[in-house]
């Protein structure tokens, strides 16, 4: 069958998985509300598009923190990507480095920061999870730095992992082949069977749960890399990270498996946008699965988007070259919507382009008797 849209790779790697692996990637926390409300919301807006404009030359390059990329569409940090296809993480990267976009590789990443430096070049950033013992961090942190990581996306809203009942009945463990990689040399690489979910048990041993705001100027002194704080859903707290010296945000719900209930992020975007002021950029990450959806972010105000799942689902189908497909398909949609709304730049993507069911209806003029 042929593919023609990225959510299709979805039905592929359910197929084609074993039901723990595609389980732990798939499902939600608790009742999938924001699972499902992660895709429902962008349907709740529309577009507004111009006419009648040159649209012969499109323009998607832009840059994040200094580095130049092709697209504003860059690849989320998801975890143990050999489970999806043996060559994982590897895959990934060399996909995101053929489009000129960025890939974030997960602390629990399936293969190391070095392994993921050596596929070749690229701009790739390292998200980061704070273990209790800041040894750890600190000697993570560094080698991501000599491995030319280029930003660490901070992950803030997991002092605990959230209630994901699908790992709980599954009794979700790594394959015994795989490791947590990165921390193989520590004697951390290893998730044991546990009673419930093997991952909430390792989660409640090793990641410290007083992680705060003091931890991310910690996170300053022992390293030069910008620090982009993911987790971020309120004004309050946009405007806390932006005075503790982040880089930028990332507008997350962790895949809509945390806190069960919070808003789509498509939903807490502006409100995220309006606080940080422009002072520091703000991404989104989560439910995007058209060209459509990148270009309603960036018209409530984010910088770029990151995708998830669509990576690890493409990956399970057709490795390497399915990670590209979703990236390239991705890119030709957001394409055709900017020309199709008259845009032939980021910066031309106005909030005006977009009409949501939370604005106040547009004046209709009183018809005439």
């Amino acid at each position: 069958m042929e593919i023609t849209n990225v959510s299709e790779y979805q039905e592929i790697a359910k197929q084609k998985l074993p039901k723990m692996a595609y389980d732990y990637y798939a499902s939600g926390a608790e009742d999938q509300w924001t699972l499902h409300e992660n895709r429902f919301a962008f349907t709740k807006i529309l577009f507004r598009p111009r006419i009648l404009i040159d649209v012969s030359k499109i323009d998607m390059t832009t840059t994040v923190l200094g580095f130049k990329i092709s697209m504003p569409i860059m690849i989320a940090p998801t975890a143990f990507q050999k489970m999806a296809h043996p060559e994982g993480e590897y895959a990934t990267a060399r996909a995101a480095s053929a489009a000129g976009t960025i890939m974030t590789l997960s602390s629990w990443a399936t293969s190391s920061v070095e392994e993921v430096a050596s596929t070749g070049p690229g701009i790739r950033f390292f998200q980061l999870y704070v273990y209790k013992d800041r040894n750890v961090v600190a000697q993570l942190v560094r080698r991501a730095e000599r491995a030319g990581f280029k930003a660490i996306a901070l992950t803030v809203d997991t002092p605990k992992l959230g209630r994901r009942e699908a790992d709980i009945k599954n009794r979700f463990t790594l394959p015994p082949f795989l490791t947590l990689k990165n921390f193989e040399g520590l004697d951390l690489g290893k998730m044991d069977q546990a009673d419930d979910s093997g991952l909430a048990s390792y989660v409640a041993g090793q990641i410290d749960r007083s992680l705060s705001w003091k931890d991310v100027k910690w996170l300053q002194t022992i390293t030069t890399l910008p620090i982009l704080v993911k987790g971020v859903l309120t004004a309050e707290d946009t405007r806390i990270a932006v005075e503790a010296g982040a880089a930028g945000i990332i507008v997350s719900n962790h895949g809509a498996r945390q806190l069960d209930y919070v808003p789509a992020t498509i939903m807490a975007l502006e409100e995220v946008v309006k606080a940080a002021q422009g002072r520091v950029p703000v991404f989104l990450d989560g439910g995007v699965r058209r060209g459509t959806d990148v270009f309603k972010a960036l018209a409530l105000g984010a910088s770029g988007i990151f995708i998830g799942r669509p990576v690890v689902f493409s990956l399970a189908a057709e490795g390497e070259a399915g990670v590209r497909k979703v990236l390239s398909m991705l890119r030709d949609e957001f394409e055709l919507t900017m020309a199709l709304s008259g845009c032939r730049s980021l910066k031309e993507i106005t909030r005006d382009h977009i009409v949501t069911e939370w604005d106040s209806p547009h004046p209709r003029p009183a018809p005439r008797l």
